[in-house]
């Protein structure tokens, strides 16, 4: 049998590839929608979030938490429910206080960043680790946790014999949930917006109404609550009666979380961004509030008793909307139904916190080399779809292996929530002390943090102990195993990092390069050699200067490309863009000024975007029409030990360039540049 031509072979592959991008980019665009552009001012504006859409994304999984966290903390306290009502009443206190001490977060770190940058920034860089780790399980297990919460409620309503299908269920909806993610933050949140609001306006209507229909028992309530506390602390002890109530108050902790995802996300949020924090910590804070408190008072008016196959706030909304009478008992199933979906849907939407605060997470963990760089990266909506795609992956695995119990979940994330709690509290009272001579109410400031660390350590405290037997080791060996990770990955890339400034210090001598007067003229027809070079100037040289060994005068046009990749960090920040544009503009005039100093003709091109191989592919598009007798060049680092983990946590730019080139009939080398 004759082989097939060359001409044959290279049209296959390309022919294949066109044939098939339509379909693909039809499928991308239906799923995440059209690519948005960074560099366009209008798009920062489009994507930022009011203080009213950042309550809504941000705010849903502390509002959510309503529909589990009072619940764990009312039976906790057994057959003593009267201390429902200082449960109340601290719930709604508590919140305040943390809220009111992230407010500080807000104002010292305006790009973002919480517990994370908190702890980096106050305490050290392995306070942040610890933050950043438990941060990122935390909002794994807000996924989790908040899409079996809205489950069981959901299934609260149909017969037993349909809940062995809840876990699917679960698995689907995080599926929705990433989904929508990835078309971007502002877009899913519009998405949940109607249940948010439905969730708000129902709830608040039925708490007030359930509160005035047990009006007569109001006037009593406070004195009959004292003289039983009382009454049990004289056959039981003071000690048993504030072990109870720290206990179910420490149960209960799962109330208070999200508070911290304010903060984490800043830099997503509309200019003034401090004032937009505040508003939105604001509305977070007395929604939740009024909620968590006014349920927990419910179930004490309204003597809420465990159902099978029921919360309690399906038990106790059922008893309210049958006082309130719809007319008929089909009616009165009706609105218990559209409660608890409204339930449901909210808990789907504190979900979405996950799928923000987590990869937000990552990001700024990446910055520092803890994680991969590529969760750094921005898809070509400006969302950080690896953090995503993680979070709803390990949202995941979690459902499946806790088969979606929601005790053994709120024990898990009740702890690594207060662990960040409490660092960043921390932190604040050591900035506050530190800078007691340069800031005006420092000491004001420094007792409001002192005093919600004194209430989130006890709290994180009473969890470990109780609940170590019961899961709660089970949080700190995951939490340890995510710290032990980024240590690994951590030394990696400072290992790699020194290498690589070796290198830079062998190559790039002299550090700055003159321009030359009246440089070499370009031949667009003369053999070019077109490199890909990035912000390591050493690997850059290393390719240039073996292409000059290897093709000795052969290339008389040296075209430099760099891509400016858009990513998390570099769009955040004021001024960023701009920071990265200058960076490698002056790179790119090095490489041309060194080839003009050495009498060779060159010239350099930069483009900007979030995908670094689709802009480097299209800029050698353009360079190729321009001078057609080509051969592209890029350098690539070989490890000596190379495995998946070297793989994982670098990027495959060159070999990508080269296979995407090569479709199109381009020639490209790939130069290898080992690294010990």
């Amino acid at each position: 049998m004759k082989p097939a031509s060359p001409e044959f072979n290279r049209w296959l592959p390309t022919h294949l590839s066109q044939a098939s991008m339509p379909v693909f980019r039809t499928l991308r665009l239906l799923l995440t929608g059209a690519p948005l552009d960074p560099l366009d001012p209008a798009t920062r504006r489009h994507i930022a979030l009011i203080a009213f859409f950042a309550w809504v994304g941000l705010g849903a999984d502390g509002l959510s938490s309503s529909c589990y966290g009072p619940e764990e903390a009312y039976l906790a306290l057994g057959s003593h429910t009267h201390f429902g009502l200082y449960l109340a009443a601290a719930i709604a206190l508590t919140v305040f206080i943390i809220s009111l001490a992230y407010n500080q977060v807000i104002e010292l770190f305006p790009n973002g960043g919480g517990g994370y940058k908190v702890a980096t920034n106050l305490i050290g860089p392995h306070a942040g680790l610890v933050s950043g780790a438990a941060l990122i399980v935390d909002y794994v297990l807000t996924i989790a946790i908040s899409v079996a919460s809205g489950a069981d409620a959901l299934f609260s309503l149909l017969p037993l014999a349909l809940h062995p299908f809840k876990i699917p269920f679960e698995c689907v909806m995080i599926g929705v949930l990433v989904t929508l993610n990835l078309r971007g933050m502002k877009e899913a949140i519009k998405v949940l917006l109607p249940i948010f609001i439905g969730f708000v306006v129902i709830h608040v209507f039925l708490i007030g109404y359930g509160i005035y229909a047990q009006a007569e028992r109001l006037p009593s309530l406070i004195p009959d609550t004292i003289g039983e506390t009382s009454a049990l602390a004289r056959e039981t002890g003071w000690i048993f009666v504030v072990s109870t109530m720290m206990l179910a108050y420490s149960q209960g902790g799962g109330t208070y979380t999200g508070l911290e995802a304010v903060s984490n996300n800043v830099n997503t949020l509309a200019e003034p961004r401090v004032a937009t924090g505040k508003w939105t910590m604001f509305y977070m804070a007395t929604s939740l509030a009024f909620t968590a408190g006014g349920i927990m008072l419910l179930y004490l008016l309204w003597d809420a008793a465990v159902s099978p196959g029921q919360t309690l706030n399906a038990v106790v909304f059922k008893s309210i909307i049958e006082r309130l009478d719809l007319g008929s008992a089909l009616a009165n199933q009706g609105g218990l139904l559209v409660v608890l979906a409204l339930e449901a849907g909210l808990l789907f939407v504190a979900a979405n916190t996950g799928f923000l605060g987590g990869p937000a997470v990552l990001s700024n963990m990446a910055a520092d080399s803890w994680v991969p760089r590529r969760f750094r990266q921005l898809s070509s909506r400006l969302v950080t779809q690896n953090g995503v795609l993680l979070m709803g992956l390990a949202a995941f695995a979690v459902l499946v292996w806790s088969n979606g119990a929601v005790g053994l979940l709120v024990v898990l994330y009740s702890i690594n929530v207060f662990l960040t709690f409490s660092i960043s509290l921390f932190g604040l009272c050591i900035y506050w002390w530190r800078n007691r001579r340069s800031r005006g109410n420092w000491l004001r400031r420094l007792l409001l943090s002192l005093l919600g660390l004194i209430v989130t350590a006890s709290i994180l405290a009473v969890l470990v102990i109780e609940k170590f037997g019961t899961g709660g080791w089970i949080t700190i060996v995951i939490t340890g195993l995510v710290i032990a990770l980024c240590l690994a990955i951590r030394w990696h890339y400072h290992e790699t990092r020194a290498q690589l400034l070796k290198i830079d210090k062998l190559f790039a001598t002299p550090a700055v390069v003159p321009d030359v007067p009246n440089p070499p003229a370009l031949d667009p027809l003369a053999p070019t050699a077109v490199f890909f070079v990035g912000k390591n100037r050493g690997v850059g040289m290393h390719a240039l200067l073996w292409v000059q060994r290897l093709f000795p005068g052969h290339f008389k046009n040296f075209v430099f490309l760099s891509i400016g990749e858009v990513d998390a960090q570099s769009y955040d920040g004021k001024g960023a863009l701009r920071t990265l544009q200058y960076t490698i503009e002056n790179s790119l005039r090095y490489y041309v000024n060194f080839c003009h100093g050495h009498g060779l003709a060159a010239t350099s091109r930069i483009g900007f975007g979030t995908d670094p191989v689709e802009e480097l592919s299209n800029l050698t598009e353009i360079v190729a029409k321009d001078y057609p007798n080509n051969v592209c060049f890029a350098s690539k680092l070989i490890f000596e030990h190379d495995n998946l983990f070297t793989r994982w946590l670098h990027n495959e730019t060159a070999l990508s360039m080269q296979h995407r080139l090569h479709l199109k009939g381009m020639q490209m080398v790939v130069l290898p540049m080992k690294v010990a």
